[in-house]
């Protein structure tokens, strides 16, 4: 049975912003926290492995950041399932407190001087708590707002999901240069840096309190199975993704691969970059940082638009060109001449093309699934190319530095990236304007 859509365009602009916003929080505060732990991430290699040298403590500290992308299929697979079976809306409830969860473990964790050896585990169990939240979430939250628009502005509601990744980008950086900027080094030590993840949980509080009351949450979901039907085997949504979809689910991922890479090194490891590769002053990193969050936000609602009025596939496929194109002599112009205009020039044409890209993919992937497994499908497809490749794009990036001694190669690293995954361009089919 195909889903029910609502045109929720200029007939209805209370529901509209309503269901807008209680989905897009969460994606906000998943990218605030994020971006807070990115921002931080030489304090807190510092604080727990102070034993190694600077090399390891920021190696190790981006690769406790990327296990909360590692486990991120898990997520998906749970929250995914839920979100087909049982709503759209208890899924996304779900995946709030346990986002809230993660950010308290993290800005409770005590340190390596307190803790010992111990300490690293709590940033983990941390990391891996909200990894499993942001599993289910983006499939969640995507899959309401595809199916909530009318097909004629699926690529506009799609977009808001990367756009309010954005926004969650830009208020986190906000933060840190507040928090840099009234606190002395020892203070931020101390306990500045758990500023963010302990206001992220206010924020999950304030997130679940608009779900559960946005009615709007399960517009377009899929109705329940009888109570019979779901003991069958082929009834479990997860299974009959993989089993009658993998060709979808493999092209997806690959599509997604190009597109999270981008992000991560433009958004996430341009600010470590530009600190401890560039030496820049960290007021001057995060002020990019603000610059690339916004230039997303934006960005993101300009592609979804221009996706809608050109197709998806066009969009993302000369974004692509532009970024491969571009990346090499922009990582090489900053190190010709790294001052912070050219960091937030660099920073903001390499955003926008970012956004160009991410924004039209994100909404391409709940077009191909059917109502009845969308939910699950697009949980899998984003957690499994984020986890694998975009979890681990920024230490990716500081190891090939270290490995290869040439610090244009997280350029390479990100064109390659793009290249092969601009291939599932060919077997994805673009479903732009047509109902889903």
């Amino acid at each position: 049975m195909r889903a029910a859509t609502l045109d929720i365009g200029d007939t209805h602009p209370p529901r509209t912003a309503r269901l807008v916003v209680a989905t897009s929080v969460g994606s906000a505060l998943e990218f605030f926290d994020y971006t807070a732990y990115s921002f931080f991430a030489i304090v807190i290699g510092k604080l727990f492995f102070p034993s190694l040298s600077p090399y390891m403590q920021l190696l190790l500290s981006v690769v406790t950041y990327g296990m909360g992308y590692v486990i991120r299929p898990l997520g998906g697979l749970i929250f995914g399932s839920m979100a087909d079976r049982r709503g759209r809306k208890s899924a996304m409830m779900a995946t709030v407190l346990l986002m809230a969860l993660g950010c308290a473990v993290i800005g409770l964790a005590p340190t390596y001087a307190t803790a010992g050896s111990m300490a690293p585990l709590f940033i983990i169990v941390g990391r891996v708590l909200q990894g499993i939240s942001a599993g289910g979430e983006v499939g969640a939250g995507t899959t309401i707002l595809a199916e909530a628009a009318a097909p004629a502005r699926r690529g506009l509601f799609g977009s808001l999901t990367f756009a309010s990744q954005g926004l969650g980008v830009t208020l986190g950086a906000l933060l840190a240069v507040l928090i840099n900027r009234t606190l002395s080094p020892e203070q931020i030590a101390q306990w500045g840096w758990r500023v963010p993840f302990l206001l992220g949980v206010l924020i999950a509080f304030v997130a679940l309190f608009l779900r559960s009351s946005a009615r709007e949450l399960d517009i377009g979901a899929a109705p329940a199975p009888p109570a019979q039907a779901v003991r069958r085997p082929a009834d479990h949504r997860i299974l009959s993704a993989l089993r009658d979809h993998i060709g979808k689910l493999c092209f997806g991922t690959l599509l997604v691969i190009g597109s999270t890479v981008c992000a991560n090194i433009v958004t996430f490891y341009m600010p470590t970059y530009a600190i401890s590769v560039l030496h820049m002053a960290p007021a001057n990193a995060l002020t990019a940082a603000m610059t690339s969050g916004a230039v997303v936000f934006v960005g993101s609602i300009l592609a979804g638009w221009l996706s809608d009025r050109h197709g998806r596939k066009t969009v993302i496929l000369y974004s692509r060109l532009a970024l491969v194109i571009v990346l090499y002599p922009a990582f090489r112009w900053l190190g010709e001449a790294p001052t912070p205009s050219n960091l937030i020039l660099a920073v903001a044409f390499l955003s926008a093309l970012s956004a160009l890209t991410t924004a039209p993919s994100i909404t391409m992937i709940p077009e191909m699934f059917p109502a009845r497994i969308r939910a699950s499908g697009v949980s899998i497809v984003y957690s499994v190319g984020v986890s694998v490749f975009g979890g681990f794009a920024q230490a990716s990036a500081v190891w090939l530095i270290h490995v290869t001694g040439s610090n244009l190669a997280p350029a390479y690293y990100t064109i390659a990236c793009i290249l092969v995954s601009t291939v599932a361009l060919l077997f994805v089919k673009d479903q732009t304007g047509r109902p889903i």
